[in-house]
């Protein structure tokens, strides 16, 4: 039986309150749409942009074992402050999932410590992620690949540290290839970067995109392992010396 992970999706909301074009494939959000398809065991709340300290509290952070992160036009509006706070709960455990164009996020460049930089081309092209990593709890359900009819592209080269693990590689149907989704641990927190998600397309209803979510939510999920100690440390046995 899976154990209850606290869930909290942070999403800008800024197109689907200005644009209808959004607004008519998520009437009620983007974070809407991925919270409503995840499994019982996750509990859901919403945090938005415009929100105060942006929906992050320093409350709603210790109550959140995962945090997904979907952000584009508004990177630069992110308090300073909530970044700091967001990553030191990374670094303490709190798994982040960070989606589509999260990846120019100012936490996500923080912890990645490059600029996460890539080319794209929004021209509505078929994408194929194929799994590079099978067996890998991420995929769990997943078949060889996810065919989304069409998304935005991003091309290599994406401006990011190596992935520990690399699970999805992209192709898109004008030629490029992009590593779409990848594993990182900063501390004792566990990132995964899943590139499909522009706001103008359907693709957060495709089942394997939300398969992909809720597996991931629950690999990053904090696993209880004891605070690591640092600093000068008493011996454990006794020295002669």
């Amino acid at each position: 039986m899976n154990q209850p992970v606290r869930v909290t999706i942070w999403n800008e909301y800024r197109h689907e309150m200005k644009n209808p074009v959004v607004r008519e494939v998520y009437p009620e959000g983007i974070h809407k749409a991925i919270g409503a398809s995840l499994p019982e065991h996750h509990t859901v709340v919403y945090a938005t942009l415009d929100e105060e300290e942006h929906g992050l509290t320093e409350q709603r952070l210790q109550e959140t074992d995962v945090l997904l992160w979907w952000g584009h036009t508004a990177h630069g509006e992110v308090q300073e402050e909530i970044v700091q706070r967001v990553y030191e709960r990374v670094l303490q455990g709190m798994g982040l999932i960070v989606l589509h164009s999260g990846h120019f996020s100012k936490i996500f460049k923080k912890l990645m410590g490059t600029s996460c930089d890539l080319k794209w081309r929004d021209q509505g092209e078929k994408e194929r992620l194929w799994v590079v990593k099978p067996g890998h709890p991420i995929v769990r359900g997943i078949g060889e690949y996810i065919e989304l009819p069409k998304e935005e592209m991003y091309g290599e080269h994406f401006d990011i540290p190596q992935p520990d693990e690399l699970i999805f590689t992209s192709w898109f149907e004008g030629g490029e290839i992009f590593r779409s989704g990848c594993c990182w641990t900063r501390g004792k927190g566990k990132i995964f970067y899943f590139r499909p998600g522009h706001e103008t397309f359907p693709t957060y209803h495709n089942l394997d995109v939300q398969r992909v979510i809720a597996n991931s939510i629950d690999w990053a999920a904090p696993v209880g392992a004891a605070a690591p100690q640092y600093g000068n440390a008493k011996p454990l046995e006794e020295l002669a010396y």
